[in-house]
Order: structure tokens, then sequence, then C-alpha cells
């Protein structure tokens, strides 16, 4: 270790399944079977969604990315054998090829009833599948600064998960539809910046007060600091289409933390940008991936969006070994090759013609490591 003590930057990883007819490869409601019978082997680890078709894992705390790993690696493993036992599939794309949200039942949940109601056809067709990672904060005043600084990095490390390109049968022409469908959402996208910790449950409070939310867990932002834990957690990225591509986003996001954390604490700090401008570099990394350019706001041009995730490796390089993550930012290279979900669930359409082999590949990538 180096002088500086990583070791509350703890991971917990979040992610959304689909749960597919096999014969339709159309989206299905399990009827919370998957939930139930996993909650047998894994607990409180797997629960329901708003929508009938989607499954929700969550990880334990774990201390470091080989724990990340070997915990989403198990969850996916365990809920597809329980979905194979029941005659369904599951796949993780942050938007399914085809199925159409109107089809789809909700969980009949007094939560997900309310939001419903409330919120009416925006939460109806929010039908998206997401990866959420928190980061485990030394307290909340040292969360509130490392959020605002990582809003930067957002759309770079989003732009490594696109993975979303269709949306209801129709090619959208965006590496990542998925958040286009969430923009619906009051509450979404990049946050602003937050002048303390005390700003920012001033303004929790504020909407509580007025009854725009009950608790702050209906500030869907991109990024938050979480109103109950102390984590950072990052909610912009799609799900990714493996367990390798999770983790090395995962990792990341860690990396960017104990980044900040360790400029914090040699008295530097990182430039702070407005909303507006982030917004920009998310728009782009929503519509080309890892295959546009980014803003660059110090030099203020276009720099290719890989040389600007290259660039961000770089800055974060002398905390990995720390981490002890060199090997799983290091898949960012192979992601580079391969490209992210989206390019691949393109590369196989435009090979096949048929979104039926898109759903098919998506479910065949579940399980890889």
């Amino acid at each position: 270790m180096g002088d500086i003590n990583y070791s509350h930057f703890t991971l917990g990883v979040e992610e959304e399944y689909m749960v597919l007819d096999p014969h339709t490869r159309e989206l299905k409601s399990h009827e919370q079977k998957i939930v139930l019978e996993g909650q047998k082997i894994i607990k409180d680890k797997v629960k329901a969604e708003m929508h009938q078709a989607v499954v929700e894992v969550g990880t334990d705390i774990c201390r470091n990315i080989d724990e990340a790993f070997k915990d989403v690696a198990t969850l996916r493993g365990t809920i597809a054998q329980i979905a194979g036992d029941l005659g369904l599939w599951v796949g993780a794309s942050g938007t399914h090829p085809f199925s159409h949200w109107e089809h789809q039942l909700i969980t009949d949940h007094a939560r997900y009833n309310e939001i419903v109601n409330e919120l009416q056809e925006a939460a109806r067709s929010n039908l998206i599948f997401g990866l959420h990672v928190h980061v485990g904060m030394e307290d909340r005043r040292m969360a509130m600064h490392i959020a605002n600084t990582a809003r930067y990095f957002l759309p770079h490390v989003y732009a490594l998960s696109t993975n979303s390109p269709f949306w209801e049968g129709r090619l959208t022409g965006y590496k990542s539809f998925r958040t286009k469908v969430f923009d619906k959402f009051p509450r979404t996208g990049i946050p602003d910046f937050f002048e303390s910790i005390e700003a920012y449950e001033n303004y929790v409070n504020l909407l509580i007060k007025t009854n725009c939310i009950d608790n702050a867990k209906k500030i869907w932002w991109d990024l938050r600091v979480h109103p109950f834990f102390n984590t950072v957690e990052f909610r912009i990225c799609d799900v990714p289409l493996t367990v390798n591509e999770t983790i090395a986003i995962a990792a990341l996001f860690q990396a960017i933390c104990a980044k900040i954390y360790k400029l914090r604490s040699q008295n530097l700090n990182f430039m702070m940008y407005q909303r507006s401008v982030i917004n920009e570099n998310k728009w782009r990394a929503s519509r080309y991936g890892i295959d546009g350019a980014l803003i660059d706001f110090g030099k203020e041009t276009e720099v290719n969006t890989r040389a600007l995730i290259y660039e961000l490796m770089d800055f974060v390089d002398d905390v990995v070994d720390d981490l002890g993550s060199r090997h799983s930012i290091n898949y960012i290279h192979t992601i580079f090759e391969q490209g992210t979900g989206a390019d691949r669930q393109l590369a196989v359409y435009q090979e096949t013609n048929s979104l039926a082999s898109v759903v098919d590949y998506i479910h065949d990538q579940f399980l890889l490591a």
C-alpha cells in the first residue's frame, strides 16, 4: 500500500437482468418465481423490480475488485440456473431489442404502485436495465466532495458501458438509448454541484417537506451520495453484457474515487464543471459510445473518445495498484478491441438482420467471464 489508506473504498455492484422467453425471445414475467427461488439461496441479494420481466441483484459489500468479480459471477450463475430450471432465459442489456413495454406487467408492490400512480406512462414505459456501482466512503463530507468532482468523468465511463442500441424493434441510432427512456423521469441525469453535504441535505429536506418526494431514494441522478449508506453511487451505466465489462467499469469508478481522494489529501483538486457542459459529453456518449468525440473542457476542443478514456486511465494509474485492480482496469483495452455491448449487438444484427439473433447473443454472453 502507498501512504494513503484506500481500504474504505469498498464496492457494491447492482445489476438488473431481463427475463426472456426462450421460444419467442420476448421479455417475460417470471411471476417473481426467480426472486422467490433466489432468496432461498442468496437471500436478499436478489429482489423484484417494477416490471415483472426484470430481476435485480446486488453483491455483498466487497473489500476489493476480486471479491466483486466473484460475487457478480456467482449471482449471474445462480440467476441463470434458477431461470433455466423454470424454463426461462436471462440476459443483460440496457434495453430489450424488440419487446414493447405495453405488454409487460408491473409488480404489485406499494412502492411501485405509488411511482406508477405519480409518474404514469413515464413509469410504465421505463423498461430499462442498468448497472449501479457503490463505492464506500470515509464519511459523507468526503463523499460529497468526491461526487462533485467525479461528475466530470461520468460520460467517459458511460461510453464504455453503452449497451442499448435498439428500442421496441427499432434501430435507434444511439449506442445507449436507455438513458433517453429514463430522461422522462424527474430528478434524473447529471447532478448539480453542491457546496457541502449540508447543502445537499437541505435540498433533499426541501423536496421532502414540499411533498416532491417521500425519501431521497426518489432522486434518480446518474451519481448520488447515497441517502442511507456512506457510499457514492454511480448510476449512469447500461448493464453490460458480460461480467468482465461490469467489473472493469466498477474498478474504474473505484479508481476515480481513490484518485480524487488522493488529490484532496495532497490539497489538490480537479476542476469543477457545470452540469450543462458535462451534459454535452453525456449526450455524445449516448449517441456514439466509444466511437465518437467528447469535449476536453480543459483544452476547449473535441477529442477522440477513446483517447480521452486512455487519458482517464493514465489519470488514475497511480492508485490502481494500491487498490489491486490493475487487471480489471486493463480489461478496458479488450472493450476497445471488441467494442461495447452496443457495438457487438449491432454487429450481430448487421450479420443476421434478425433481432431474435441479437437476443440469442445477449443470452449467450450472460455467463461469459
